[in-house]
């Protein structure tokens, strides 16, 4: 059960109520793509509340067996838009109703006890590997640059850590969290973080391929499983994510987050104080 939407909620939604994504339903699964291309996905308040209804829509639809996300353009998501969380104007008008809880991307899937199939198109930055590892599957293609740049703005990428944390082993997350390098696509398949790699006119045969064996399977019984596996692992994953998204905000008021920002935006080298 979501604790962003109820059941009534979901019944009649419409594909045009969503300003960031787009929405198909066919063959039993949703397809949610991410639609801001021309913001490499950079994930704002507005996109994840939508994200948050399109889980719900598939979570409470029994004819709905799996959920893939993908997107659009040649970046999968870059992170946090973090203009639109400082309030600037998104520039659109989503119609999807407002959720009953500010919406913590990091536990967002925990709630979907569907297949949630990740098609990773492009490259992936920061925030955006919270959708990879909210995901119980990614299929990537092959080439693509996975990195955590924060500590290079003055940041840390808290929420996902814990998210990294969930799949790699901790010395590694540690190690990509304070390095900020890229990590290879195939030493991100070889520890788990991707499920299989693609050439990119591949993907979409593969992603079909799994979710035939995925629908061959009794969708009652995998429901229920995956009830069971996130309660096995939740561990009070609600407060965690809201105490790590407070840390955030508060790294966001020190002078080396503005420096490295600033520094980012210049195109120059951040000129730390550790303030």
């Amino acid at each position: 059960m979501s604790v962003y939407y109820q059941a009534e909620h979901c019944r009649d939604w419409k594909p045009e109520q969503f300003a960031w994504l787009r929405l198909e339903l066919s063959n039993h699964s949703l397809r949610v793509t991410l639609n801001n291309p021309a913001r490499k996905n950079a994930l704002n308040p507005g996109l994840i509340n939508e994200l948050a209804y399109a889980a719900a829509i598939a979570q409470y639809d029994p004819q709905i067996w799996s959920f893939v996300l993908a997107a659009e353009g040649d970046v999968f998501c870059s992170g946090a838009d973090l203009k639109a969380f400082a309030g600037q104007d998104e520039g659109r008008n989503s119609q999807v109703p407002a959720p009953a809880a500010e919406v913590l991307l990091g536990d967002l899937f925990h709630q979907l006890y569907k297949p949630s199939v990740a098609l990773v198109q492009g490259d992936v930055f920061a925030g955006g590997f919270l959708l990879l590892t909210g995901c119980r599957i990614v299929i990537a293609r092959k080439g693509i640059r996975l990195g955590l740049p924060e500590v290079k703005r003055g940041l840390f990428p808290f929420q996902v850590m814990a998210g990294l944390l969930e799949v790699l082993p901790p010395r590694k997350v540690a190690d990509w969290c304070m390095r900020g390098y890229d990590l290879p696509a195939e030493e991100a398949l070889q520890l788990g973080l991707i499920t299989e790699l693609a050439a990119a006119e591949d993907l979409e045969e593969r992603l079909a391929a799994m979710l035939e064996e995925l629908h061959a399977n009794s969708p009652s019984a995998i429901r229920m499983g995956l009830e069971a596996f996130a309660r096995l692992r939740s561990n009070s994953a609600s407060s965690e994510h809201a105490y790590l998204k407070g840390m955030l905000m508060q790294v966001l008021q020190t002078r080396d987050a503005m420096e490295g920002i600033a520094a980012f935006k210049e195109k120059r080298k951040p000129s730390w104080t550790g303030e």
